[in-house]
């Protein structure tokens, strides 16, 4: 299990210390337990090149789960928030019109998940970006996960453990508390890593 990049506290008052050491330590730990149990007997394997055939091997409730997570507590982080720029915003800006419309086509997409998922900010073989949303630990590297070839550069957990020790029942509550704390940069430098991967690293 990866350690946290910060302390469990760090993301104070958005995302509570306790919710924060429960979902990472129990359901993170549990998704890699599950994983390797998936694994044994078979050869080693880098975690996103598991990712593609995941739903067809029934790898993708462990394996989407540690990987999701992995991303998501990257893509957050304490003093965060504010709006993205350079060549992601700008991407941004084409494709949704402005920072608060993609904020509030995000946070729809987000709440209106039917039981648990995710919801993505994923780039497209053309570079662009798109909102696309997965059910249970899928992503959109999984094979008809969402359209063929979006990688995605930031999620946010809908599963009521991302939440419900300080929130409850209130996903929207939490959404609005997960702005204050993503780390832009850290989207960005995916952004322009999924750019380059596939080839559209000059738009």
């Amino acid at each position: 299990l990866p350690p946290l990049p910060y302390a469990y506290d760090a993301l104070e008052p958005h995302i509570d210390a306790a919710t924060m050491k429960f979902h990472h330590d129990f359901h993170h730990q549990a998704y890699i337990t599950n994983l390797n149990k998936a694994m044994a007997g078979k050869p080693k394997a880098d975690l996103v090149s598991l990712m593609p055939g995941a739903k067809a091997a029934k790898l993708n409730n462990a394996g989407g789960g540690h990987y999701n997570h992995c991303m998501f507590w990257s893509t957050l982080g304490p003093k965060a928030g504010g709006e993205p720029s350079g060549a992601l915003g700008d991407a941004m800006a084409k494709a949704f019109g402005s920072y608060d419309d993609f904020k509030a086509q995000f946070s729809a997409a987000a709440a209106g998940v039917f039981g648990s998922g995710w919801a993505w900010l994923a780039v497209a073989k053309d570079g662009s970006v798109k909102i696309v949303t997965t059910p249970n630990q899928d992503n959109p590297l999984m094979d008809g996960a969402t359209e063929a070839g979006l990688i995605p550069i930031l999620g946010i957990d809908v599963w009521e453990h991302a939440y419900y020790l300080k929130h409850q029942s209130r996903r929207a509550d939490y959404i609005k508390d997960w702005w204050h704390v993503v780390s832009w940069p850290e989207v960005a430098r995916r952004y322009d890593a999924a750019r380059a991967a596939t080839g559209k690293a000059e738009l």
